[in-house]
C-alpha cells in the first residue's frame, strides 16, 4: 500500500500518537518553563550562580537521550515517568539562558524608578523585570519547544506515549511492506506538530509582548 493508504487505513491511531505526543510535550514545557524561569530568577543577579545554573543544565544536553531515557528505566519504571523527566530536563537550558539574560537586560533606570515609587523587591520582579524579560524567555520555550518535539520520539523506547512509536515500529520491521511508511509518518507527524506549537507561540507573542519591546 503507497502513503496515502497507509494514512488512511492508520488514521485513528496517528491522531491518539499525535495527540499524546503534543500533550506530553506540551506538559513537559509548562513544567520546563516553571522551574527554568524560578532558577533564572534565583540566579541573574550573581555571575557564578548564572552561570552554574546555565553549566549545569548545559550539561544534561551533553547526555544522549536514549542514555538518559534508559538510566531512568530502572528508577521509574516505564511509560510516562521517564519521559516527563527527561523531557523537562532537556528542556531547561533555553528558557534558564534566556530568563538570565532578559533579566539582566533590563534597564536599571527602570527598576530604580519602580524602587522610587515604592515597589517592593517582589513587586519589582513581577511587575517590571519578568514583563521586560519576557520577550527572550518565549524565545527560549520556542527553541526548548522545537527540541523535545525531536527528542519525544525516543520515549517510545521506554514505552512512553507518542509518535516515536510509529517510528520505532518501522524500524524494527524494516523490509516489511509498512516500514517506510510508518517511519514516514511518525516524522512527518512530528514536523507538523513543531510547525503548529511554533506559530501558536508566535500568536502568543503577538498577544503578550508591546509591540514597542517585541525583538
Amino acid at each position: 500500500m503507497n502513503f496515502w493508504e497507509y494514512l488512511g487505513s492508520r488514521q485513528q491511531q496517528l491522531l491518539a500518537d499525535a495527540y499524546q505526543h503534543a500533550s506530553a510535550v506540551f506538559q513537559c514545557m509548562v513544567l520546563a518553563t516553571v522551574i527554568g524561569v524560578v532558577i533564572g530568577v534565583v540566579t541573574y543577579r550573581s555571575d557564578w550562580a548564572g552561570n552554574l545554573a546555565t553549566t549545569a543544565t548545559s550539561t544534561v544536553l551533553t547526555v544522549p537521550s536514549l542514555a538518559l531515557i534508559g538510566l531512568l528505566v530502572p528508577v521509574v519504571g516505564l511509560g510516562v515517568p521517564p519521559t516527563v523527566i527527561a523531557l523537562t530536563l532537556y528542556g531547561l537550558l533555553p528558557i534558564v539562558r534566556n530568563a538570565i539574560v532578559g533579566l539582566r537586560g533590563v534597564d536599571p533606570m527602570l527598576v530604580d524608578a519602580a524602587r522610587g515609587i515604592g515597589m517592593s523587591r517582589a513587586m519589582r520582579l513581577v511587575r517590571v523585570e519578568l514583563p521586560l524579560a519576557w520577550p527572550p524567555i518565549l524565545t527560549g520555550i520556542r527553541v526548548s519547544t522545537q527540541m523535545l518535539m525531536g527528542i519525544a520520539a525516543i520515549a517510545a523506547y521506554a514505552s512512553g506515549p507518542g509518535l516515536g512509536n510509529e517510528i520505532f515500529r518501522g524500524l524494527a520491521s524494516l523490509g516489511s511492506k509498512n516500514a517506510l511508511n510508518q517511519v514516514l509518518a511518525g516524522t512527518l507527524g512530528i514536523i507538523i506538530l513543531a510547525l503548529l506549537f511554533d506559530a501558536a507561540y508566535v500568536l502568543i507573542g503577538r498577544l503578550t509582548i508591546p509591540r514597542g519591546i517585541r525583538v
